[in-house]
């Protein structure tokens, strides 16, 4: 790294412009990359710059060189700057653009990678990271945050498209699959507009909670994200997906693979109308009907596939898994002894309360037997006036489990363009899908607690919540062999701070020190170089809301 003086202009209008800039090698040839405009900078802080770099191995000289220099611990950057430059590089920054609400909306992004939180905590970050010095951003506060995640909800589809080209060029065939599918997410309190009571994939019964669907490439690659109302069941969130396809990133005769129970009749009409194909499972009641209706046996489920094409063309793919099968079988098992055991203690308790209700015990009971799904073949029974027994319908048992294990795809896909390992591996993909649900909700980026109320609120913050699983993903690929995980190597990262280093009390500059072992090795697996100094443009961010002080304790006085 190294600063260019030169002179620009002509006739009268000649001055002196400096640049910071750094040579690099790509494809075996040496280029250039300017890192900062130093035009604006004093000719003492130039000269300041110039001694860091001419010392950026051994900065302690610098008090025998000069003794007006000084130097101190300045903010964090090294993780601040590895995921800017992974923006750069997966055309997120593009995407956002280069205004001010695009560089907000940038440290958001960022932030959520770094550290997960509300958008005071956003704040509280940027003024101890290098987020200014590096995005070019002025001072903002939370009040400036949320009004971004409102300008990221009006610029969505914007943003998408613009990384969708990106991710396939321009000219570039368009994929031909797209996986679909959809989680909730609960909700803390009661005013999130989006808000309502609905099918609670997370088991918090008496929460309100939102839908979330999440459309992805063959390579579960999120493209586009959509929230719907919490009551709003999955196949009603299809329409929207096959719009943004159609419309959006590229349409014609694709694949749309979703989860099962989501495509249905009306579904599938959609898809047909559009020229698009899809692959999906039916539930438990739908397969039970084909048997039925005799399109298909018992006999035909195996480990290895089966197959059914039906005279409508619509092809059904037929699997049991032994080890689900087992699976499901142990789990009954636990709930009956979990059942007998309950039973056992409401008698033992019944017998030693006389005036303890035996209707109370036999409600909880069935409430039990209700919540585990055992109704269908057991039923509660009094023996005596005051004992209760649990009775075990065998033939109902044996029909309950016959399709343990069991599981059927269906697709309209013709043979010679996909065969059924093909359809079956495809419908498995759909687990990157339920994978990016995971890493976003809880194990890396934390979208809940979702501290907004407002639709485009809410929508702008999920939107953050999918950039940053882009940049969460991209990191996993490049520190996969090293044994680490994003979450890790961002804190490591996290541990590389500047040196402010001053000139005669001017402005500072931020020099960046060498990496340590660990720190270098997730930088070179990442191919990412830390500038030797980057501007110190002298940014306060602060929050309007501060920490409320804290309680002190009354001495009793006795």
């Amino acid at each position: 790294m190294y600063v260019d003086k030169a002179k620009v202009g002509k006739g009268e209008k000649v001055y002196t412009r400096y640049l910071l800039r750094e040579n690099y090698r790509e494809k075996g040839k040496v280029l250039h990359r300017t890192i900062a405009n130093l035009s604006h900078c004093s000719p003492e802080e130039i000269d300041a710059i110039r001694l860091a770099l001419k010392h950026k191995k051994n900065l302690a000289v610098l008090g025998n060189v000069a003794t007006d220099v000084t130097t101190r611990q300045g903010q964090s950057v090294g993780a601040v700057w590895a995921l800017y430059v992974l923006a750069q590089r997966l055309g997120l920054c593009d995407a956002l653009g280069s205004s001010r609400q695009g560089k907000l909306a940038l440290w958001q992004v960022i932030a959520r990678v770094i550290d997960q939180g509300s958008r005071l905590s956003a704040v509280r970050l940027a003024s101890t990271h290098t987020a200014c010095d590096i995005l070019s951003l002025d001072r903002f506060d939370e009040d400036k945050l949320y009004g971004n995640i409102g300008w990221l909800e009006d610029n969505q589809a914007a943003i998408e498209d613009a990384l969708f080209r990106k991710m396939y060029g321009a000219g570039a065939p368009k994929p031909s699959l797209f996986l679909y599918d959809v989680t909730s997410s609960y909700l803390e309190g009661t005013h999130n507009e989006l808000g309502a009571f609905g099918y609670n994939r997370d088991g918090k019964r008496g929460k309100m909670q939102i839908v979330i669907g999440l459309l992805t490439n063959d390579a579960g690659i999120p493209i586009s994200i959509e929230l719907f109302k919490g009551n709003t069941s999955d196949p009603k969130t299809v329409s929207s997906q096959v719009k943004k396809v159609v419309e959006r990133f590229g349409g014609g005769c694709v694949t749309f693979v979703g989860d099962r129970g989501m495509i249905r009749g009306p579904q599938i009409e959609e898809l047909k109308a559009n020229g698009m194909h899809y692959i999906t499972a039916i539930t438990k009641p739908q397969i039970e009907a084909l048997l039925k209706r005799g399109v298909v046996d018992m006999d035909m489920f195996d480990e290895n596939l089966g197959e059914v094409i039906t005279a409508e063309a619509v092809r059904y793919i037929l699997r049991r898994k032994p080890t689900r099968a087992a699976e499901t079988a142990q789990t009954r098992h636990n709930n009956l002894n979990a059942v007998r055991k309950l039973i056992d203690e409401a008698n033992t308790y019944l017998a030693g309360h006389p005036k303890a209700a035996t209707e109370t015990a036999l409600r909880r009971i069935d409430q039990f037997l209700l919540k585990r799904r055992l109704t269908a073949w057991t039923s509660l029974r009094r023996t005596g006036e005051r004992q209760i027994d649990l009775d075990i319908d065998e033939v109902a048992l044996a029909e309950q489990s016959k399709l343990d294990g069991c599981y059927v795809m269906t697709t309209d896909l013709p043979t010679a363009v996909a065969s059924k390992e093909v359809v079956h591996s495809r419908y498995k993909d759909l687990a990157m899908v339920e994978q990016a649900f995971r890493i976003s909700k809880t194990v890396e980026l934390e979208m809940r607690p979702v501290y907004v109320r407002t639709e485009e609120h809410t929508r702008g913050h999920a939107l953050v919540i999918m950039l940053a699983y882009l940049l969460s993903t991209e990191l996993r690929k490049l520190w996969n062999h090293i044994d680490i995980t994003p979450g890790e190597g961002v804190k490591v990262l996290d541990g590389i701070h500047s040196i402010e280093l001053s000139f005669r009390g001017k402005q500072p500059v931020n020099t960046i020190p060498q990496p340590n072992v660990i720190a270098a090795k997730l930088l070179n697996a990442a191919d990412i170089i830390l500038p030797d100094a980057i501007p110190c443009r002298g940014v306060v961010v602060a929050t309007k809301k501060k920490l409320a002080p804290e309680r002190k304790t009354p001495h009793f006085k006795g």
